[in-house]
């Protein structure tokens, strides 16, 4: 078995409507935004759950115990580079903005969505727009900040 680089294999789409996220079809995938293309190569970032812990030790113990409690999105957002022209994911990705953002890995960006494959999809309101500072040898930036209202599927397939 070989390890997968993950330069280039990861795809990313903005879905505004999805009827069932554990079940998105190829006709909703195809009305979606791409937004690889234009992203920074650290553009999805903070995409990782975290669960909360519950104390399950007793008044009578000498060892503190846990169980897995809730589990929550701190801080994901999507990076991108400015376009010129019209900009569409810069007017899409506006505060307040609802939609779904799904997200394909280790097969080639530039493949098509096909039936059966395994992607995550994330139910999020878009916070307001971050123009990131200029930097020196760098291109225009700007973030999306997100916010999970509801809960994702992490083990979504495309259907036909």
């Amino acid at each position: 078995m070989a390890d997968i680089i993950s330069d280039g294999m990861t795809r990313v789409a903005w879905l505004a409507n999805i009827a069932n996220i554990g079940s998105v079809t190829l006709a909703e995938l195809s009305v979606g935004i791409l937004l690889h293309d234009t992203m920074t190569p650290t553009g999805l970032a903070s995409f990782q759950p975290a669960t909360a812990a519950v104390a399950t030790g007793k008044f009578s113990s000498r060892f503190d115990t846990n169980k897995p409690g809730r589990v929550s999105y701190s801080d994901p957002k999507l990076q991108f580079y400015r376009q010129d022209g019209v900009d569409t994911i810069w007017n899409t990705l506006a505060y307040g903005t609802v939609g779904f953002v799904v997200v394909r890995r280790s097969l080639a960006a530039e493949t098509a969505w096909a039936a059966t494959q395994r992607i995550r999809v994330y139910p999020a309101t878009c916070g307001e727009r971050i123009e990131l500072d200029p930097e020196p040898n760098t291109l225009e930036r700007w973030e999306s900040p997100l916010f999970v209202h509801s809960q994702p599927n992490l083990n979504a397939l495309v259907a036909a």
